[in-house]
């Protein structure tokens, strides 16, 4: 089944030096561009990203240093992708929680104005989870009938991921409970919580108030414990966490002292 788009939806997949959001680096980005008519363009990127990819990740993705030594950094391409992703609609592979959330660090770090906010976010691993509760190659497998090829090629992935959504489509089309052709009920389905920054350390509770999704305050709210604990605000600030998540509970923090 064909998309029904609106707008211009990207598919994408990163390949990168590990999986730390704030310390790590794109080493290659290739995406799929599918525009409302029809039709599609395609592109790689691959990057240099300053420092040593580790030899445990080399043998997950077979990018090595070597390979990329010659290539631009990111920030050099870092205006024209953003540029690519403007005004489209964003899918991935498990996107929400890592490639989205890692590309938005990117754009910070090179000082490119890419505000995820603007977009919504299809991540076809949560659809699949949902529905199935396995990986990208075994959701080729499952819903396209065939093995996956080359697997760990970011463009292999990305290509991979836009049939599989095609085929979700198609599958579940005719259920009691639709997978239904649009970008907006994707978004929303291929999302398991509603996170208040991308990397999920905030989310929003059933009454739409942040909350913490992680340590010592996890499920307490945000703003009663900025009010009774602004150390904690501080030692977030200070800490190994997303620029995303920094400028959400940066909002919050102000919006928790103008209450006082």
């Amino acid at each position: 089944m064909e998309l029904q788009l609106k707008r211009p939806l990207i598919v994408f997949d990163l390949e990168s030096t590990g999986l730390n959001i704030t310390t790590d680096h794109i080493v290659e980005l290739s995406y799929v561009k599918v525009f409302p008519d029809g039709h599609r363009e395609e592109k790689t990127y691959r990057f240099n990203p300053g420092m040593h990819i580790p030899e445990e990740v080399v043998r997950v993705h077979g990018i090595t240093d070597e390979d990329v030594k010659n290539e631009p950094s990111f920030k050099d391409r870092a205006a024209e992708i953003a540029a690519t992703f403007q005004g489209s609609d964003i899918a991935g592979f498990n996107s929400n929680h890592f490639d989205i959330p890692l590309l938005t660090q990117e754009m910070l770090n090179a000082g490119v104005d890419f505000d995820p906010t603007r977009h919504r976010f299809i991540d076809v691993q949560t659809i699949y989870h949902k529905r199935e509760k396995r990986d990208l190659e075994a959701a080729c497998l499952f819903y396209c009938g065939h093995p996956m090829h080359n697997h760990h090629s970011s463009r292999d992935d990305a290509l991979t991921t836009l049939e599989v959504l095609e085929a979700q489509l198609d599958r579940y089309a005719n259920d009691p409970e639709p997978l239904v052709n649009d970008v907006e009920f994707l978004s929303s389905y291929s999302t398991f919580k509603r996170n208040a920054d991308l990397a999920g350390r905030i989310i929003f509770d059933e009454e739409g108030r942040e909350v913490f999704n992680f340590g010592k305050h996890r499920g307490k709210l945000v703003e009663e414990i900025f009010k009774r604990e602004p150390s904690y605000y501080d030692w977030m600030m200070k800490g190994d966490f997303p620029e995303n998540t920094k400028k959400v509970i940066t909002a919050i923090y102000i919006r928790s002292r103008q209450k006082k």
